[in-house]
Order: C-alpha cells, then sequence, then structure tokens
C-alpha cells in the first residue's frame, strides 16, 4: 500500500471554543501521538481530509504528513479515531497514530459481500445474514488490504461461509477464529410466526382489577356477636 501525503498545521489553541472556531473556517482538529513521542496538535483541512479518507484504502490509509509549524522525528500514521458529529455527520476530531514501517499493527478491513441478491438461497426467499462487516487483521501496513470480499452466488438456505472459507491475503493473519460465521443464508420467517409476534407485541397489558375486601370486612359477623351479648 502506498503512503498519501497529508498538510496538517501546527495548533497552539485548545477547548471547545478554539476546535469551533476551527471548523468553522473548514478545518478539522486533530491530534497526533504513538512510538513514545509527546502528542502533537494539528489542524486539517477538512476538504484535504475528505479526500484521503475517499482513497481506495478509506479509513485504512498510511500517511505521510507534511507538518507546517513543528518539526517531526516521525511523520508516517494511520487514523486511530475520526470521531463524527452525530448529528451533521461531519468529521469533528481526528487521531492519528505514528506507525512503524516494519512493525504489524492490527486494523479493520472492510467485508465485501458480492452477488448477495443472486445467491441461491436469497432466490429462494432466505435472508442473508452479514454476521461481520469488517474484519480485524494483523499485518505491516504495507500489506493492509483494501478489502475482503466473499461471494455467496453458491449459497443456499442454511449454508454459512466461515473464516476458514476464504483465501488469507499474503502477509496477513486474522484475529477471529477460523470457525466464525460471516455470511450465512436464513430461512425465510412463516408468516404465521410473524403475524402472531405482531400480536402479541400490539395487545396490552390486561391488570385484572378485583375489589379488595376492606378492612375488618371479615369481623363483621364476630362483631355482631358481641353486641347482641351486651344487649342480653
Amino acid at each position: 500500500m502506498e503512503t498519501v501525503e497529508l498538510e496538517v498545521k501546527h495548533r497552539t489553541g485548545m477547548g471547545t471554543s478554539a476546535s469551533r472556531r476551527l471548523r468553522r473556517k473548514g478545518a478539522v482538529p486533530a491530534i497526533l501521538y504513538g512510538h513514545g513521542m509527546e502528542p502533537v496538535c494539528f489542524e486539517v483541512n477538512a476538504k484535504s481530509l475528505s479526500k484521503v479518507l475517499h482513497t481506495k484504502a478509506g479509513e485504512n490509509v498510511v500517511l505521510q504528513l507534511k507538518p507546517e509549524g513543528v518539526n517531526l522525528k516521525e511523520s508516517t500514521c494511520v487514523f486511530k479515531h475520526i470521531h463524527s458529529n452525530p448529528v451533521t455527520d461531519k468529521i469533528d476530531h481526528v487521531d492519528f497514530m505514528i506507525i512503524s514501517m516494519t512493525e504489524k499493527i492490527t486494523v479493520n478491513v472492510p467485508l465485501v459481500v458480492e452477488n448477495g441478491e443472486d445467491a441461491l438461497g436469497v432466490k429462494e426467499g432466505g435472508v442473508l445474514d452479514v454476521v461481520h462487516h469488517e474484519i480485524e487483521v494483523e499485518c505491516l501496513p504495507a500489506n493492509i488490504p483494501q478489502s475482503i470480499k466473499v461471494d455467496v452466488k453458491d449459497l443456499n438456505i442454511g449454508d454459512a461461509i466461515h473464516l476458514k472459507d476464504i483465501a488469507i491475503p499474503e502477509g496477513v493473519t486474522f484475529t477471529l477464529e477460523p470457525e466464525d460465521v460471516l455470511v450465512s443464508v436464513q430461512a425465510p420467517r412463516k408468516e404465521e410466526e410473524a403475524v402472531a409476534e405482531e400480536e402479541e407485541a400490539a395487545e396490552p397489558e390486561v391488570i385484572e382489577k378485583g375489589k379488595k375486601p376492606e378492612e375488618g370486612a371479615e369481623g363483621e359477623a364476630p362483631k355482631k356477636k358481641e353486641d347482641a351479648k351486651k344487649a342480653e
């Protein structure tokens, strides 16, 4: 995997207010750390950031930072965390982690399912169940796969593809267990079962309401007998 250059600027302003000012001018707050170095704070142009994230490598792109305003002993890094705004979905902050091209790292690689609609079981009414949308791998930065592809065209209802069933890219180690299911085709739900579940969910809870006996109600008869004795 080739490295992609990304220009960054050193920043000194910290805190929520400073970060908001950066975002208003089209920049994203960022921090770089790792390999025993002191963390360094940067700002990154939002458009440049979006551009590198839309390369074929996606979030697993290997970056070569080109800093302005500070000297770095090491500048090869990857994205450790990308924090997005839950409302606008825009990137609020990014964490870069220094890496060595000669040391293995652990990353999540997208699982690409091919021919999902053409799977034999799906054509018969089955439901395609993608258990893992990403697969964690361990490898050198140069060996990070862009994706792991699985073809499900031949899957019948009840069939599954396990991790052990797919080819392992050169220089890559999977961290999942070989027997872990990646994709399967489940039997269609019976209409009667679905209707019964819907009715059960819609039925309001009925609480029996009975008039509780008033305190002393059971003692009324003995009380009258005592009154009768007094009268005698």
